[in-house]
């Protein structure tokens, strides 16, 4: 049913909606100071990670979180404005990316605008074809190192209430693969 399908989209993603992804190359922040409407802008993560703001000048980036980041900023532009709260927003997450491969309706690259499942993914791609091995689904992950490994997904045994644990939460960079 209906329900039955959008709790299976829903439940990994309520499990894990607390861990922030981290800043990557291409995300867009909105930076404000309190008190301070000059200091308002909004920045772009480089391509080497690193954002440019008043005062600060260069400040890494990608790999923390939006907070970590608030924090950091908030400490060190209080050398300069003391006690001014700090706001850093994400407005574009554009790094935060999966792929979708194979035989689905619609292949490509897909934005993560927060936790998404492999079942998620397959809907963003538009389903799988009907000639699609359902039951061979597979999701590439690369570790930091560069390792890739392959998680099984069986979406016959899913659409049959069973091996729920297989819809896992992607992670940015992972790619989906119908074969």
């Amino acid at each position: 049913s209906r329900l039955s399908l959008a709790l299976l989209l829903l439940a990994p993603v309520a499990a894990l909606a607390a861990q922030p992804f981290p800043l990557g190359s291409g995300d867009v922040l909105e930076v404000s100071v309190w008190g301070d409407e000059t200091m308002a802008r909004k920045v772009l993560v480089r391509p080497d990670g690193k954002i440019s703001f008043p005062l600060l000048g260069d400040m890494q980036a990608a790999g923390r979180s939006v907070e970590d980041l608030r924090v950091e900023m908030e400490s060190k532009i209080g050398e300069y404005i003391h006690g001014a709260p700090v706001t850093v927003m994400l407005l574009e997450a554009r790094s935060a990316r999966v792929s979708v491969v194979g035989k689905v309706q619609k292949p490509g690259v897909f934005p993560m605008d927060g936790p998404m499942s492999v079942l998620q993914a397959l809907a963003m791609a538009g389903g799988m074809t009907p000639y699609a091995s359902t039951d061979s689904v597979r999701v590439i992950r690369t570790d930091e190192a560069g390792a890739q490994r392959f998680i099984p997904f069986d979406y016959d045994l899913i659409a049959g209430g069973k091996g729920l644990e297989q819809n896992v939460l992607l992670q940015p960079g992972d790619v989906v693969l119908v074969p």
